[in-house]
C-alpha cells in the first residue's frame, strides 16, 4: 500500500500530470446504474440510438479493473445513483416534463413511467441499482441523488469531509452530464478533481469529446483528464519502490494493532476473529490483576468466540464490513440488547430490550462486542472515583485516578484490551479519562450520534463518543456511528449542519488559525502542564498551525452554567426526581452530596429561563467565533485538563478538584462544540511517576470533520518530535 503522504501522479494527464495523495484520493463512480447502462432502462431512452448507448456499457470492464485496485490498496469509494423517491415528491416539473415535451425529440417516456426494469429512475426499483459487476462493498458510501449534480438532495459534501478526501477521480456515465455536472461541483467547494477518459463515457459523442476539453481546457478550469493506464502504472511503480514493511507478530504484549491493520489481516486470512477474541480474553483475564474495577459486566469467552465464529461464516468469501472482527467496549450507561445497564447504580438498574443505535451500528460494521464497562456513578463526574464496582486508575499508575465518567471506557482502550470503546461526554467524561491515559479521545457534536438507549445525564448536551488509540481510528468508528436518527428527538438535521471549502493541501501545507486561552486563565493548570502546553502551542505552529486571538470571556462564563446553573437541575430532572428524592441516601457519598445539596435549593423559573437565554446568546457568540468566513478561527486548542490528581487527592476533596478538572472541557457542550484529546507528551511528577498530558482541540458544532483533519496532523507531528527527543 502507498504511504499515507505520498503523492501519486499520472503524467500524460491534460492539462498538466495530476499528483494526488492516495490516503485522502476517493474514487467516485458515477451512476453505472442498470438504469444507464443496461437495455430498456432511462439511459437507453434518453440516447435514442441503440449503438451509442452500447458504448456506455463498454467502460465498465475497465472501470471494475479500478475498482478492484482502489479497494486492493484500501483507497475510498463513493458510488452514486440518480433516482427519485416513489412518489416523485423530490421530481421537479421542469425536469420531469422539459423533454419529454420537445415537439421534435425522441422520449417517449419519462421518468416514474413504467420500463422493463420497472418505473425508470425510481428508488427500488430493479433499474435503479448499480450494475452487478460494480456492487458496492460494506463501508462504501451510495449516494442516492435526485439531480444529475451530486450535491443536491444529498449528504456527498459532509461524506467527503468526513473521510478527509482533498482529491477526487472521476468515473461512470454520463460524462457530459451527470460526470462533469458533479465535477464542477466539487471543484467550487476546492477539490482537486481528474476525470479518467477511459473510464467515462456518454450518449453523444462530440458532447463526450467537448465535455472533457471544457474540464482542462484554459490550463484546467474546472481540473484534469488522466486515464486509466497511468493510474495502474502509478500503483505498481509505488509498491515496487517499497521496502518491505517488517511483520511482528499481529498480537503482541503491546495489545491490538490498529484496526485498518487488524481488518487488512482478515482479509488475507492470517488471522481469525476467534483468534483474536481469546488473545483479548487473555488479556482482560491479566490486566484483572493490575485493576479490577475496568469491567462491569463482561461477556463470557465462550460467547463471544460463538460470535466470532458467526461472523466468520457470515462473510466467508466475501467483502468484509469496516470493524470486521474488531473487539470493543460499552460504556454502561449505554444500551446492549439483553444486558443489564446500571450507569454504576445498582438501584437504576434495568435491561435493556434493544441496543442503543450507535451500538448496533458497530455491531453491522462487523463489531465484536466484549462487555460494559465501569464509570462515574450517574455519569456524574470527571474523575473515576465514584463507583460502586470500584475505583479504576489510570494505566499509567496505580495512584493516580483514570478519569471519568468515562473511566472504564478509557482504560480498557488505554491498556490495549478492546480495539476502541464507545462512550459518552457531558462535560468532558470522554475527553479528561483520555488525556488520562494516553489515548484520543473525541467527542461528536451533539445531535449527530444518536442518543437513544443512552442513560440520560443532562438531555440537552449529552453526547455519545469514541476512545481510541488514534485519530484515524477515532475517525473510522465515529464515520460509522455518526448516522442521522429521525427518531432522535434532540438529533440535528444533516442539512442544518455546516460545510466547508476543502484545501487540497491539508492542514500542514495549507495551514490552519487556532487560538489558546489567556495566560490568565491557564494559570489554574499546575506548573508541569503548563509548560507541556506551551511546547504543544510551538508544535502546532510548527506543523501549520497560526496562532491568534479570541475573546475567551464567552467560554468561561458558559463553562460556569454547567454546575453553577440550572442546567444542573436538568441532569437531575433527567435521571429522574422521584428517583433521587426516594434513593438519594443509597448512593455514592460524592454523588448523594452533590445532588443533595442541589435538591434543597432548587432554582426558580425565572433562574432557568435566565439561564436558557444566556445559554443561546454565548452559543451564538462561540459560534461565530469559528465562521472562518468572517475572521474566525479554525480551532480553538486547550490543556484537556488542569492537573492529574493521584486517587488519594481525588478522595479527600472531590467537588473542587472535579470543577477544576472540567475548567476547559464544561462548556463543550453548553455552546455547542466539538472535540478531541490529543496525547500530547509525557512527564514525570513529584512522586517520580511519568503520565500522560492531552491537549484538546475544539471546534464549532458540525466541524468535526475538521477538527480530526488538524488532530491528525498534530497527532503526527508529537509523535514525530517526541520520537526524536
Amino acid at each position: 500500500m502507498a504511504p499515507a503522504a505520498q503523492l501519486l501522479s499520472l503524467p500524460n494527464a491534460r492539462p498538466y500530470a495530476f499528483q494526488f495523495p492516495l490516503a485522502t484520493t476517493a474514487l467516485i463512480i458515477i451512476d453505472i446504474q442498470r438504469d444507464f447502462v443496461d437495455p430498456g432502462g432511462f439511459g437507453s431512452v434518453q440516447c435514442g440510438n441503440d449503438e451509442i448507448f452500447s458504448k456506455a456499457r463498454a467502460i465498465v470492464p475497465t472501470v471494475k479493473k479500478l475498482l478492484d485496485l482502489f479497494r486492493s490498496v484500501g483507497g475510498h469509494v463513493i458510488h452514486t445513483r440518480e433516482g427519485h423517491q416513489p412518489d416523485l415528491a423530490d421530481l421537479p416539473a421542469a425536469k420531469r416534463l422539459r423533454q419529454i415535451s420537445s415537439p421534435h425529440g425522441h422520449h417517449t417516456m419519462g421518468i416514474g413511467d413504467q420500463g422493463p426494469m420497472g418505473r425508470l429512475l425510481v428508488r427500488g426499483e430493479y433499474g435503479h441499482d448499480i450494475i452487478t459487476e460494480l456492487t458496492p462493498w460494506p463501508g462504501e458510501s451510495v449516494i442516492d441523488k435526485p439531480g444529475k449534480g451530486s450535491f443536491w438532495g444529498t449528504d456527498i459534501h459532509r461524506v467527503l469531509l468526513a473521510r478527509g478526501i482533498t482529491h477526487l477521480l472521476f468515473t461512470g456515465v454520463t460524462t457530459e452530464c451527470c460526470v462533469t455536472t458533479t465535477l464542477r461541483e466539487c471543484n467550487d467547494r476546492g477539490y482537486q478533481c481528474c476525470v479518467l477518459d477511459d473510464c467515462t463515457q456518454g450518449f453523444d459523442v462530440q458532447q463526450v469529446t467537448t465535455s472533457l476539453d471544457i474540464v482542462s481546457g484554459q490550463d484546467g478550469l474546472f481540473g484534469f483528464v488522466g486515464n486509466s493506464t497511468d493510474f495502474f502504472a502509478a500503483i505498481n511503480e509505488s509498491e515496487a519502490h517499497l521496502t518491505p514493511p517488517s511483520t511482528p507478530p499481529l498480537l503482541n504484549d503491546d495489545g491490538l494493532p490498529p484496526i485498518d491493520e487488524l481488518v487488512s489481516r482478515y482479509k488475507k486470512g492470517s488471522i481469525s476473529p476467534a483468534e483474536v477474541v481469546n488473545f483479548v480474553f487473555d488479556r482482560i483475564e491479566k490486566y484483572k490483576s493490575v485493576d479490577p474495577a475496568v469491567w462491569i459486566h463482561l461477556e463470557p469467552r465462550e460467547k463471544v468466540l460463538e460470535a466470532a465464529e458467526k461472523l466468520a461464516s457470515r462473510y466467508s468469501g466475501k467483502p468484509l464490513p469496516p470493524l470486521f472482527g474488531v473487539p470493543f467496549s460499552v460504556k454502561d450507561t449505554i444500551d446492549v440488547n439483553g444486558i443489564p445497564t446500571t450507569a454504576a447504580c445498582p438501584q437504576y438498574a434495568y435491561t435493556a430490550t434493544f441496543s442503543a443505535p450507535a451500538v448496533q451500528h458497530v455491531l453491522d460494521a462487523g463489531g465484536i462486542f466484549i462487555g460494559k464497562v465501569n464509570l462515574d456513578q450517574l455519569a456524574t463526574g470527571l474523575s473515576g472515583c465514584r463507583s460502586p464496582y470500584g475505583i479504576t486508575h489510570s494505566v499509567f499508575s496505580e495512584k493516580h485516578i483514570s478519569g471519568g465518567s468515562s473511566s472504564g471506557s478509557s482504560v480498557s482502550v488505554g491498556a490495549r484490551l478492546v480495539s476502541f470503546g464507545l462512550a459518552t461526554d457531558t462535560a468532558g467524561s470522554g475527553r479528561v479519562p483520555a488525556a488520562f491515559n494516553g489515548i484520543v479521545g473525541f467527542k461528536p457534536t451533539k445531535g449527530t450520534v444518536s442518543a437513544k438507549g443512552l442513560v440520560p445525564a443532562c438531555r440537552t448536551l449529552d453526547t455519545i463518543t469514541v476512545v481510541a488509540p488514534s485519530v484515524p481510528d477515532a475517525r473510522k468508528v465515529w464515520r460509522i456511528i455518526a448516522q442521522h436518527d429521525r427518531d432522535d428527538p434532540f438529533a440535528k438535521l444533516p442539512h442544518t449542519l455546516p460545510t466547508w471549502k476543502v484545501d487540497f493541501r491539508g492542514p500542514r501545507l495549507g495551514g490552519f488559525t487556532f487560538a489558546v486561552p489567556p495566560a490568565s486563565s491557564l494559570e489554574v493548570c499546575t506548573n508541569a502542564y503548563q509548560d507541556l502546553f506551551a511546547e504543544a502551542v510551538q508544535i502546532l505552529r510548527s506543523c501549520g498551525g497560526r496562532l491568534v486571538e479570541v475573546d475567551y470571556t464567552v467560554f468561561e462564563v458558559a463553562g460556569d452554567l454547567l454546575y453553577e446553573g440550572a442546567l444542573l437541575h436538568e441532569r437531575m430532572t433527567c435521571i429522574g426526581l422521584e428517583f433521587l428524592q426516594t434513593k438519594l441516601e443509597e448512593l455514592h457519598p460524592v454523588i448523594k452530596a452533590l445532588f443533595g445539596g442541589a435538591l434543597a435549593s432548587p432554582p426558580s423559573a425565572y433562574d432557568v429561563f435566565r439561564d436558557q437565554a444566556l445559554q443561546i446568546q454565548l452559543t451564538r457568540k462561540a459560534q461565530q467565533t469559528f465562521d472562518i468566513l468572517r475572521g474566525g478561527i479554525d480551532v480553538l486548542v486547550v490543556p484537556t485538563t488542569t492537573q492529574h490528581p493521584t486517587i488519594e487527592q481525588m478522595v479527600a476533596d472531590p467537588l473542587r478538584l472535579n470543577s477544576k478538572l472540567g475548567t476547559f472541557t464544561h462548556y463543550a457542550n453548553v455552546v455547542d462544540m466539538c472535540g478531541v484529546n490529543v496525547p500530547a507528551g509525557m512527564y514525570v511528577d513529584g512522586s517520580g511517576t511519568t503520565l500522560p498530558f492531552g491537549i484538546t482541540l475544539l471546534g464549532g458544532s458540525g466541524y468535526d470533520a475538521k477538527v480530526l483533519d488538524i488532530a491528525a496532523v498534530a497527532e503526527e507531528t508529537f509523535k514525530e518530535v517526541f520520537a526524536k527527543s
